[in-house]
């Protein structure tokens, strides 16, 4: 039988579609004259934060601002550990505005704030797994960053290279499961080039894998809390290889941000105590 999980309440910091749209292409999901229903968009993010809430997580929201589409994606925004925050400094020049606007919540909320010198994107590069730090570089974040955050943190900090440009976050290609030092994940390996797949063998031994097919329904664009696991309702191996190891999937149907590369952790940072 399957271990029982235990969940652990979060809190999360998300950012209303109100502007969302596909105004540019910076990804292989996203074309400019793709047509996004904002009313659908804004009735998906609203039944994210009813999961969110009903299964006893905090929810903030930050403002988002005219002209920013993408401020939807909060997860881009910064990486919070312990009431330290080390904030963004985006790819495209189009999201760089983000910063500042995320910049100032995080201030205006207690928080400090460091901006790095190095291209980095966030949780949508680093993810704290048990021991380590990952830390996906390749498209987005740069690889100086990696150094950054670990000299910023003191946390020892994995490099992984991502080589196809479908999944140019790390949190497209692999999300953590669990906390604590013996932490798991779940993963798409052929999104990550040879040698990146030889350290998360070794680091995740007991790693889920996903299929192509799950990682193209944005399944590996997932949130966990130990327990439940906030995931693409097209990810149904995923979601069934989840389930027999315990955990328990909650579908969320995000499927119109997809139309920018973008899922359930996209629009979810963390804040973590």
């Amino acid at each position: 039988m399957p271990m029982s999980r235990v969940p652990r309440s979060r809190r999360f910091l998300v950012c209303e579609p109100r502007h969302f749209a596909v105004q540019y292409a910076i990804n292989p999901w996203m074309h400019e004259d793709t047509q996004v229903d904002v009313d659908l968009a804004r009735g998906q993010w609203a039944e994210l934060i009813r999961a969110y809430r009903a299964h006893g997580h905090t929810v903030d929201s930050v403002e988002p601002v005219d002209g920013l589409p993408d401020m939807v994606f909060a997860a881009n925004s910064a990486l919070v550990v312990a009431g330290r925050v080390f904030g963004s400094l985006f790819h495209a020049p189009q999201r760089r505005p983000e910063s500042t606007a995320y910049e100032t919540w995080f201030k205006n909320a207690g928080f400090d704030v460091y901006r790095p010198e190095a291209v980095c994107e966030g949780e949508g590069d680093l993810v704290f797994a048990g021991r380590h730090l990952l830390a996906g570089t390749g498209f987005r974040t740069e690889r100086a960053a990696h150094h950054e955050v670990q000299e910023f943190f003191g946390v020892p900090t994995v490099s992984l290279t991502l080589v196809d440009p479908r999944f140019y976050h790390l949190d497209t290609a692999l999300f953590v499961l669990d906390d604590g030092p013996e932490a798991n994940i779940a993963y798409y390996p052929e999104a990550f080039s040879a040698g990146s797949r030889e350290v998360l063998r070794l680091l995740f031994p007991d790693a889920v894998i996903a299929t192509h097919e799950d990682a193209m329904a944005f399944g590996l664009n997932s949130v966990s809390d130990g327990r439940h696991v906030f995931i693409a309702p097209r990810a149904e191996a995923l979601a069934g290889e989840l389930a027999r190891h315990g955990y328990v999937p909650v579908p969320v149907d995000l499927s119109e941000f997809q139309k920018a590369g973008g899922g359930i952790k996209c629009c979810t940072q963390e804040i973590r105590s």
